[in-house]
């Protein structure tokens, strides 16, 4: 019996931090496809060129993921531009430092942003797919695996999104809501502390991925079967860096 996959055309999907590295490149894919994407980041430049470089039906506004104000601005231009959601590709994240290195406001952005702007992005998505159905899509990180040096704040809150998706998708299946995880190695992104010199090195070597790469893990993830939930995705580099 052949496949019945999930095709993007039309689907309404929301990518958080869409104006640089694996958002920028998801939301580029996934207009590509035919899905009606909105998209926001912090900054205005930044979003007027992912707009500009993308076809389709492509979104966008400037928000900041780690303030209560600025999802509620975010789900109320989903209601007025996309009439719904389908789809949530939560994305919007920043690095850190170990914690005693930081600043108090600094490390507690850090996780307003990456954990806790899931969590709400999640709970609005939700309440638009509750007797419809839909996907919720985290973008985690195998740092909560290598548990490296240097990347105590960051590890925690992908942690702990880990933790949140695994156990959210056993509150939401009867809702028709799948849930899923994909988890990046190293990303050739902005978030890199190397030169672009050093990144194409990298790549070259097999020891960094493109954000292209991550975007088609995404799209793999969106497109299987209504039966099939992709729980958790690992995809890094051939040589990963471990330590």
């Amino acid at each position: 019996m052949p496949i019945s996959l999930t095709s993007l055309a039309g689907k309404r999907i929301l990518v958080s931090g869409g104006t640089t590295g694996i958002g920028r490149a998801t939301v580029e894919l996934l207009a590509a496809e035919g899905a009606r994407v909105l998209t926001f980041g912090r900054h205005l430049e930044e979003l007027d060129d992912a707009l500009a470089n993308a076809t389709g039906q492509v979104h966008g506004l400037v928000a900041d993921a780690s303030t209560r104000e600025g999802i509620d601005q975010v789900f109320e231009a989903v209601d007025a531009q996309l009439g719904g959601l389908d789809m949530l590709v939560a994305n919007a994240a920043l690095g850190a430092q170990p914690i005693h290195e930081m600043e108090e406001d600094a490390w507690r952005n850090v996780i307003e942003t990456n954990l806790v702007g899931y969590l709400a992005s999640a709970r609005r998505a939700i309440k638009r797919m509750e007797g419809q159905g839909g996907h919720l899509l985290f973008v985690g990180s195998i740092s909560t695996e290598i548990k490296a040096a240097g990347e105590s704040v960051y590890a925690a809150t992908k942690a702990g999104i880990q933790a949140f998706a695994e156990t959210l998708r056993k509150e939401v299946a009867e809702k028709n809501i799948k849930v899923s995880v994909i988890q990046p190695g190293s990303i050739d992104t902005d978030m890199q502390q190397c030169s672009e010199e050093e990144k194409r090195e990298a790549i070259a070597r097999h020891q960094m991925l493109q954000a292209d790469e991550i975007a088609d893990a995404i799209r793999f993830v969106l497109t299987r079967s209504a039966a099939t939930d992709v729980v958790n995705l690992r995809i890094e580099p051939r040589i990963q860096k471990t330590s």
